[in-house]
């Protein structure tokens, strides 16, 4: 067997997932906040003010990448979903679980965000253009599976 193969193969086991994770978080968070300080001071302080949004531009740089995060987790859930529906690799569901409030989250920033910054641009909180409505649609898939999740007690029947 590959080298790589077997590395992803015994990843799949929650122990050694566990282990794996556990030297890598701290070096990742670390990692995380001085990126996000960063990002936050040049989105916040250094770029100049757009000449037609003025100061209400910089929303979108919060907007954006939450938006393009709820769609990335989606994905990432319905990957791990697949893996854990053909080959019944437990860490796999137990990931896509978990990929489901976090997107969640991402989605309700997405819309709060993008209503805020569609009140001053466009004069209205909520408009049905179909990118916002979809996004909508997104956070009550995301619930569905939350609550769904939550309301079966064996897992082996779902």
């Amino acid at each position: 067997m590959n080298v790589v193969a077997r590395w992803f193969h015994q990843l799949a086991s929650p122990p050694i997932f566990d282990r794996f994770t556990a030297r890598w978080a701290p070096w990742c968070y670390a990692l995380a906040a001085v990126l996000l300080g960063v990002g936050i001071w040049q989105a916040l302080f250094a770029v100049p003010a757009d000449y037609q949004q003025g100061d209400s531009f910089r929303i979108l740089y919060i907007h954006v990448p939450s938006a393009w995060m709820s769609l990335f987790v989606f994905g990432l859930m319905a990957v791990y979903a697949a893996i854990a529906l053909i080959w019944r690799i437990k860490i796999c569901e137990i990931l896509a679980m978990a990929c489901a409030p976090i997107g969640a989250a991402f989605t309700v920033i997405t819309l709060l965000t993008g209503s805020i910054w569609g009140k001053p641009m466009w004069g209205a909180w909520w408009d049905w253009d179909p990118r916002l409505t979809t996004e909508l649609i997104l956070l009550f898939l995301y619930l569905g599976v939350i609550g769904l999740y939550q309301a079966i007690d064996d897992r082996r029947q779902a």
